[in-house]
């Protein structure tokens, strides 16, 4: 898969699955009406497959998992949480620890 352009890429990755043929038709929704979206994964390997659908796509993100400690994980939070925001998604992983988070922008 390396060696394949972006775009047959993010045609093969909507593909595989129902879920994300829906998750291609529901976040352009959300973004044109103004929404801001948190996706939770329990598995890394998931989000690692959104983060490539999601960057591909263009959408601004922030992602929050089990490998962002510290101060990358509260400038990750405070990026989103920002009035000036032009971050639509934010993944998180549920090991990620969830415990003080808040996002109320979302």
């Amino acid at each position: 898969l390396d060696a394949v352009d972006d775009g047959t890429w993010l045609e093969r990755l909507v593909s595989s699955s129902g879920k994300m043929v829906l998750l291609d038709k529901l976040l352009p929704h959300l973004k044109r009406n103004g929404h801001r979206v948190l996706l939770f994964s329990q598995f890394k390997m998931l989000l690692d497959l959104i983060e490539d659908y999601v960057r591909l796509t263009g959408f601004e993100y922030e992602r929050l998992d089990g490998t962002v400690t510290g101060e990358r994980r509260q400038a990750a939070i405070d990026r989103f949480c920002a009035p000036e925001s032009g971050s639509f998604i934010f993944l998180l992983g549920t090991r990620a620890g969830g415990v003080g988070i808040n996002l109320v922008a979302a």
